[in-house]
C-alpha cells in the first residue's frame, strides 16, 4: 500500500483543535497565518497519500482563511505548486489587487512563492475538497506558462480537466491496489495530467514535452476504454477512431505499455467483473447480469475467460472459492 496517513481533530479538545489543524496543513501544505470563524470548536480531517516528492490530500473541514504572506515567504518557500479540487463550498482567492471566485468543480491554483490569501466558505456541511502538491522543478511547464492559467477558470468537466480529476478521485477513494514502488509513476502521472490541464488552458499545448503528451494520450485513451467497458462492440478499431488517431498508432501506444489493446480492455472488464461478484450491493445480481455490465453479453465466453485469469468459475468466487491464499484474485495497480 502507499504510504499515507491521517489526520482529525475528533480525538482534541476544542482549544486544542485549531492550532493542531494549524500545525498540520503548514507542515503538509505551505507556512501560512491560519483564521477562522469556527476557531474556537474547529473540525478538520485531511488523509496525506505521499507519492514521493509529490503528495495528494483529501480533506474536509469548516470555514477557513489562509494567508500566505511575503513575511511567511521569506521564511520558507518549498517552491512548489499547488492545485486543490473543491468538492463542497465557495472559495475567494486574491493575489495583491487580482481576485477570483471558486465553487465546486472548480480547480484552485496557487504558488508557494506569491502572496496570496484564500477564503473558504460553505453554506452546509463541511468544505471538502483534494490538495496536490507538485514541485515546480517536475511540472513539466515554463513557469510563464503556469503564470498564466492563474486567472482562468479550471474546471473538472471537460478535457484534461476531468481526466485530472477521474484519475484523482479514483486515487483517493482506493489506495489499496498501489504498491509502494508505484509512487514514482502515480507522481509522473499526476504531474503529466495537471500540466496537460494546464497547457490546455492557455493555448499551450507544444510547450509540454513530447513524452508527457504521449503519456497524457495514453491515460485519455485508457480513460476512454474504462468509460465504455459496458459495450460489447467496443474494438481497438473504435477506441483510435473515438481518440483521433491512427489504430497502428494506438496498438503502438500500448505495445510500449507491455500489452495489446485487447488485453486490456479485457483485462478491465474481469477486474469490474471479479470487484462486483464481491460487492454486497450486487449480492442479489445474476451472474449473467453482472458480466453483461462490463461488456460480456454471453454468460459462457464470460466464465471461461473468468476461469482462465483466475483459476475459478464466477459463481464459486462469489460463493467464496478462490478468495484467499496466494492465487486469488487481486485488484490491478495498473489502472492509471
Amino acid at each position: 500500500m502507499l504510504q499515507h496517513s491521517q489526520f482529525s481533530t475528533d480525538a482534541l479538545t476544542a482549544e486544542d483543535r485549531f492550532d493542531a489543524w494549524r500545525e498540520r496543513l503548514n507542515s503538509t501544505h505551505v507556512l501560512m497565518q491560519l483564521e477562522s470563524e469556527c476557531a474556537a470548536d474547529f473540525h478538520a480531517h485531511q488523509r496525506l497519500i505521499c507519492l514521493g516528492a509529490v503528495s495528494m490530500w483529501p480533506i474536509r473541514c469548516d470555514p477557513l482563511v489562509c494567508l500566505r504572506t511575503p513575511k511567511l515567504i521569506r521564511r520558507s518557500d518549498p517552491e512548489v505548486y499547488h492545485l486543490s479540487l473543491l468538492r463542497n463550498g465557495v472559495a475567494r482567492a486574491s493575489w495583491g489587487r487580482q481576485g477570483k471566485d471558486y465553487r465546486s468543480g472548480h480547480f484552485h491554483l496557487n504558488d508557494s512563492s506569491r502572496p496570496s490569501k484564500l477564503e473558504i466558505r460553505v453554506a452546509s456541511g463541511w468544505m471538502s475538497a483534494i490538495g496536490i502538491e507538485i514541485p515546480k522543478a517536475l511540472l513539466p511547464l515554463p513557469q510563464r506558462t503556469v503564470d498564466r492559467a492563474f486567472d482562468l477558470t479550471l474546471s473538472n468537466r471537460t478535457g484534461p480537466g476531468a481526466l485530472l480529476w477521474h484519475f484523482m478521485s479514483r486515487l483517493a477513494a482506493d489506495t489499496n491496489p498501489y504498491r509502494p514502488s508505484d509512487a514514482p509513476r502515480l507522481a509522473t502521472v499526476l504531474a503529466d495530467l495537471v500540466s496537460a490541464m494546464l497547457a490546455n488552458a492557455v493555448d499551450a499545448e507544444s510547450e509540454q514535452p513530447p513524452e508527457t503528451r504521449t503519456r497524457v494520450l495514453v491515460l485519455r485513451v485508457k480513460e476512454f476504454i474504462r468509460r465504455n467497458l459496458h459495450d460489447p462492440e467496443m474494438t481497438p478499431s473504435q477506441v483510435a477512431a473515438r481518440n483521433h488517431i491512427s489504430s497502428s498508432y494506438l496498438h503502438r501506444l500500448f505495445r510500449d505499455e507491455g500489452e495489446t489493446v485487447a488485453t486490456y480492455i479485457r483485462r478491465q472488464r474481469l477486474d469490474g467483473a471479479h470487484r462486483d461478484l464481491v460487492d454486497p450491493a450486487f449480492a442479489g445480481t445474476p451472474i449473467h447480469v453482472v458480466a453483461a455490465r462490463w461488456g460480456f453479453p454471453r454468460a459462457s465466453e464470460f466464465t471461461r475467460a473468468f476461469r482462465s485469469s483466475y483459476g475459478v468459475a464466477p459463481s464459486e468466487y462469489r460463493s467464496g472459492v478462490g478468495r484467499d491464499g496466494p492465487d486469488a484474485p487481486r485488484p490491478t495497480s495498473r489502472s492509471w
